[in-house]
């Protein structure tokens, strides 16, 4: 029961994007159309899931034992930048059109603060190896949800009537501003 309280406390209550306010390069930046914001998504989802397995691996095995916890930082953004690499080269061998129409915002996930966010809440919580898998499970499914709301909201904005000074970037982020405030409705659910 507990590993589905931090799975849904990290996807939904306190939500990555929504509630931390962590990935909002992305968030903005790629939640233009559905289908790539929804690859995002899932490239940063399974980023997330092998970051909190390596870094768990990392702090615990190497980091504590050897009373190097002040490197935590320098290692985890090393680890973050070639999982990175791995996932540009895994998604061009597998999806050429996936690959293109990321492009440049796959770069973005080395430094999507979400990422670093989610290695330094697993040690700050001292989560074990299972609950850490869960929480960057859910923290990659809470992305994956809150980008993907905001791309089909962006979609039909283009064709609502807006107001001139609200167009294009203000809009963004009022309608941002809002999905954080009808998230935060669930923060009395779940408590992490």
């Amino acid at each position: 029961m507990e590993l589905i309280l931090i799975f849904f406390s990290a996807a939904i209550v306190n939500n990555f994007v929504l509630s931390y306010f962590l990935g909002i390069c992305p968030f903005i930046g790629v939640s233009n159309k559905i289908s790539s914001a929804f690859s995002m998504g899932l490239a940063t989802t399974f980023v997330l899931v092998i970051t909190s397995i390596v870094t768990w691996l990392i702090y615990h095995m190497i980091l504590l034992p050897f009373h190097l916890e002040f490197l935590q930082y320098v290692s985890f953004i090393l680890v973050i930048a070639s999982l990175v690499q791995f996932v540009e080269m895994f998604i061009k061998k597998v999806s050429q059109p996936i690959y293109r129409a990321l492009g440049i915002f796959l770069p973005l996930i080395t430094t999507n603060c979400a990422i670093l966010g989610l290695a330094l809440f697993i040690v700050l919580r001292d989560y074990t190896f299972i609950e850490g898998i869960f929480f960057g499970l859910g923290a990659g499914v809470g992305f994956t949800l809150a980008i993907t709301i905001m791309a089909g909201i962006r979609e039909e904005l283009d064709l609502a009537n807006i107001p001139e000074p609200f167009k294009g970037a203000p809009i963004t982020l009022i309608v941002a501003g809002i999905l954080a405030m009808a998230f935060m409705g669930f923060s009395g659910l779940i408590t992490s």
